[in-house]
């Protein structure tokens, strides 16, 4: 028997607690997890497989049991879930179960299950939910302090899930900035193997909270046994993955406990950010699959709605720009065809301009130097030209050389005693000051009531945290980087609490905050400052892993040599817009765009909405080609890139995936230059789906070319 997975909560909503034998049974469509109460009311996690047909088999699975939260400073010898230090100072935590609750309503299932210290007032409580439709579970935990005094807590795990397998692989998306999500693949060895972040602020440039586990062997997209799991957590994390002596694995994930030893006060409860995992038996295909589905539906703000295409104008001006070079640029996104024109850094500041980034962060009043009339005139001037205004903000920040700073140089992370630790030229705030939060939310609050019609915001951070202190917290420092992070969802909540479906890009200097803790918040988020169209494709491959293509923002720039035609094909397989100096593009060059913009509304229903399927990937071939196709398999998109190609290198023929096998698809290629051919022997012909799956397209004929590109649209007849 194949033992796996962590499974969870039934699709038939049923949460049986077997009299006899004390279990908890937990089931997915495909999977279960079973818990089972011993005699000593521990909860042990007794299976994670396969859903049985017959519930009552699950009694005779057999085999180890590991406790579900593992609590430091009793029995066990290896990594705990929890690790507590009582008011009088006991390092210890028994957990024995109390309660345990299941509600189901429509396609969402939640349980919980409360666990006591029989000695203490401390409780914990394990929460799970599931999402039937798409095959993803959420876990989380509160960890409660019924104590008369204060608390610490040293580990605070969001999960604790158990594995028996022969062996386990892991594969992990690393890097640093401009070189973001790049792919490394391990088989795990006896010990623990971590993941995490130190960085607080912009926690995520070295890496993502993402991982795919594999079970027995390395999976493959579409074949393989693996969970895909992602910590919705913005700050500092810990994913830890330790093989005991017996090869049994215990696979933790997390906020990073570094430097951040909780201090509780009695009657508080700490609530862990959540951990949302898929598991699948059919490769990493389905798994990404999955949780696009459910980030759409749950994950993402507005993650069914459409998104607009932009032209932001920091490529074009940087910081040297007034009112009346913006309103030419205007032209320039009328003739591309986007929706909206957004105003990068370089609008604020009057006693300090913002000129360069050495100053003025902090300071959000318009430069009236620059834009004398405002940016309600830009926002008007915008309108007159079929254009919507967004505008750019890095609230969380601060320059040294501004007025904020001058009035309140006690809202800033900064160590006493010693020299400012300047990143950027820039501070970060004391964002857990209630203060801070309140200017913080205050800054766009009045952004917005002053200029209603802002119909998008770039919310940037561009440093981690160094020299770490907060002057708000005093004696209490461990909290900081706990504490940093769920100020910021504070202030986020309240915003959109006001302003619900205003579209806001996650920036963080590309790639710093890539998770759904933050996404719940934002309709996109910005993948990396590298928008080299070529490193890009490995850019771009590697989140599309995890978040769905509505979120992945992909700009076309003059970044790199690769033709106008290549950047734009590989914008359009996510969220596509423009960074781009419009009046250096020659006059085929804009028309093509604008064409290129046309084409992608038609097929972003497909691309944002659709179906995932990676076909070859870049890492294994000197090509990358991937296609969304729709629920209803009547629409698809392929995208085709070649890379670097070598002379007389042999390209096989791509087998697509996701079609009916009975239908009948027409094969176009689009996207092209005007007067350029399709060189697809296949174009404009019909065949079946099974034809297309079985056999496959050729995807490189004639004259293969380095650094080249095509776009196919498949519509069923």
């Amino acid at each position: 028997m194949k033992k796996i997975f962590i499974a969870f909560l039934s699709f038939t909503a049923t949460l049986g607690v077997h009299a006899q034998n004390k279990e908890i049974v937990l089931e997915t469509k495909n999977s279960a997890l079973v818990y089972v109460v011993k005699d000593n009311q521990k909860v042990y996690q007794a299976y994670l497989g396969q859903k049985l047909n017959q519930s009552s088999d699950y009694a005779k699975v057999g085999g180890p049991q590991k406790e579900a939260y593992i609590g430091a400073g009793m029995e066990d010898f290896f990594e705990p879930a929890i690790r507590v230090v009582h008011a009088d100072g006991n390092p210890s935590l028994d957990l024995r179960v109390s309660d345990q609750r299941i509600n189901k309503e429509g396609n969402i299932t939640t349980a919980s299950i409360t666990l006591k210290d029989p000695k203490y007032p401390t409780q914990v409580v394990l929460h799970f939910q599931s999402f039937f439709n798409e095959d993803v579970i959420k876990t989380w935990t509160e960890i409660r302090n019924g104590e008369k005094g204060t608390i610490t807590l040293y580990n605070y795990a969001s999960s604790m899930l158990h594995f028996s397998a022969p062996s386990y692989w892991l594969s992990q998306f690393d890097g640093d900035y401009m070189t973001e999500m790049r792919m490394k693949e391990s088989k795990l060895t006896t010990g623990i193997k971590t993941m995490d972040s130190k960085l607080g602020s912009r926690a995520h440039m070295y890496r993502t909270p993402v991982f795919y586990l594999s079970l027995g062997n390395l999976s493959t997209e579409k074949t393989g046994e693996l969970i895909a799991g992602t910590l919705g957590w913005s700050g500092n994390f810990q994913s830890s993955f330790e093989i005991d002596q017996a090869n049994n694995l215990r696979v933790i994930n997390g906020i990073n406990p570094y430097a951040s030893d909780y201090k509780l006060a009695a009657g508080q409860t700490f609530v862990t950010p959540e951990f949302i995992f898929t598991h699948t038996l059919n490769g990493k295909g389905q798994a990404t699959r999955n949780l696009h589905d459910w980030a759409r539906n749950y994950g993402v703000l507005d993650g069914t709605k459409p998104r607009m295409t932009l032209l932001n104008n920091w490529e074009a001006t940087h910081m040297d720009f007034n009112q009346d070079i913006l309103v030419e640029l205007f032209d320039g996104a009328k003739k591309l065809g986007v929706d909206l024109f957004l105003l990068d850094d370089g609008w604020f500041g009057n006693k300090y301009p913002r000129d360069a980034d050495k100053t003025a962060l902090g300071d959000w009043q318009t430069d009236k130097k620059k834009l004398p009339s405002g940016i309600g005139y830009l926002v008007k001037q915008a309108e007159t030209k079929g254009l919507k205004f967004g505008i750019w903000l890095e609230p969380e920040m601060i320059s040294p050389k501004s007025e904020l700073y001058e009035k309140h140089p006690d809202w800033i992370l900064k160590l006493p005693n010693r020299e400012e630790s300047l990143s950027r030229h820039q501070l970060v705030l004391d964002l857990v000051n209630p203060k801070v939060q309140d200017f913080v939310f205050k800054v766009v609050d009045d952004l917005m009531k002053e200029n209603p019609n802002i119909a998008f915001i770039k919310w940037d951070c561009n440093r981690p945290m160094t020299n770490t202190y907060s002057p708000y917290l005093k004696t209490n420092q461990s909290n900081t980087y706990v504490d940093y992070t769920k100020s910021l969802y504070k202030v986020l909540e309240r915003l959109r609490t006001k302003y619900p479906h205003l579209p806001v890009m996650l920036c963080a200097g590309g790639g710093g905050r890539t998770d759904y803790g933050a996404l719940k918040y934002f309709t996109e988020f910005w993948p990396s400052d590298n928008t080299d169209g070529f490193e890009r494709i490995f850019i771009q491959w590697g989140y599309l892993n995890f978040f769905p293509a509505l979120t992945v923002s992909s700009h076309i720039t003059s970044m790199g040599k690769q033709p106008i035609k290549f950047r734009t094909d590989v914008a359009m397989m996510g969220k596509m817009g423009y960074d781009i100096r419009v009046n250096k593009m020659t006059a085929e060059e804009i028309e093509f765009s604008n064409q290129a913009v046309e084409t992608y509304k038609k097929l972003s229903d497909v691309i944002w909405f659709g179906d995932l399927y990676r076909l070859i990937s870049p890492y294994e071939e000197p090509r990358a080609v991937l296609m969304y196709a729709d629920k209803n398999k009547d629409k698809a998109v392929v995208f085709n890139y070649i890379l670097n190609y070598r002379r007389k290198e042999y390209l096989s023929k791509v087998k697509l995936d996701g079609l009916d096998a009975n239908k009948k698809y027409k094969i176009e290629e689009v996207n092209l230059m005007r007067g350029t051919k399709s060189a697809l022997a296949e174009n404009g012909k019909v065949y079946s789906g099974d034809f297309l799956m079985k056999v496959g397209l050729n995807l490189a004929p004639g004259k293969v070319q380095a650094v080249s590109s095509s776009i196919i649209e498949l519509t069923a007849q």
